[in-house]
């Protein structure tokens, strides 16, 4: 049986795409096939692994607004060894209002990936950055929920409304859905800060905290220049061992 991960945090910037990318990879490394569904309308994710937004013609855009299209005339296979993706582009901005009118649309996601869901270890789901009806659908589809948080001064801010939007999905559509977890990410260990808001969070937060931090560091963000996940661009690297040790965590975390 399949695991299905969403990687969501509305507030920008915080490592969300890098962490879906490279936790796919590292994934993908240690043995498990892996499935990564970029519901992102900028295509990060997608781009991340050496596909060509704009060139693709059946994305998950297509795949979500049309009734004859099968998942599998989406999905992207082998961009990577034991590594599927779903791809996306800058049209996905448009499913939310296309899809107004539309009975059940909270769980047209989930329905899609229904037939080919058991032919994956993990599906991660890389949320957009924001709580709209793309992020629905993800809860909706998901088993649990990974947040990444940056060690900065605002780390929290705007974590208590996703939260809270995860509580509302489990109540009324989605009653199996979990907090996989909060990863902190950008860690900068010559900072004073980065220890006082991993502690804060810590402190403050009633979730379970990932034992592994993510490095801030220069090769996880030139590696998707290179359409490449860290572990491919330099394995050696702090960032590669950092989403290898994460990829672990999540492996051996039992629900």
């Amino acid at each position: 049986m399949s695991r299905v991960i969403g990687i969501a945090n509305q507030k920008g910037g915080v490592g969300k795409t890098t962490t879906a990318i490279n936790l796919s990879a590292c994934l993908a490394e240690k043995g498990k096939k892996v499935l990564l569904i970029d519901l992102d309308p900028q295509g990060n994710a997608t781009s991340g692994f050496g596909l060509e937004r704009g060139k693709i013609e059946n994305t998950v855009y297509q795949l979500l607004i049309s009734d004859d299209l099968s998942i599998k005339d989406c999905i992207q296979k082998d961009v990577q060894e034991n590594v599927d993706v779903l791809p996306s582009d800058v049209n996905l901005s448009g499913a939310e209002i296309e899809l107004i009118g539309i009975k059940r649309k909270e769980f047209i996601l989930k329905k899609k990936l229904e037939p080919v869901r058991d032919d994956y270890d993990f599906v991660i789901i890389d949320c957009p950055p924001s709580l709209n009806m793309l992020t629905v659908n993800a809860l909706t589809t998901a088993d649990s929920v990974l947040v990444p948080i940056q060690c900065e001064y605002y780390a929290l801010e705007g974590l208590s409304l996703l939260l809270h939007t995860i509580s509302l999905v489990k109540k009324r559509l989605n009653a199996s859905l979990e907090v996989e977890g909060v990863v902190f990410t950008m860690y900068d260990s010559r900072t004073n800060l980065s220890l006082q808001v991993v502690e804060n969070v810590k402190d403050n937060l009633k979730q379970n905290v990932y034992k592994t931090i993510i490095p801030r560091n220069v090769r996880l963000a030139e590696a998707p220049s290179h359409g490449l996940p860290i572990n491919k661009y330099d394995p050696k690297s702090s960032g590669a061992e950092g989403y290898r040790s994460l990829a672990q965590e999540v492996i051996d975390r039992k629900f």
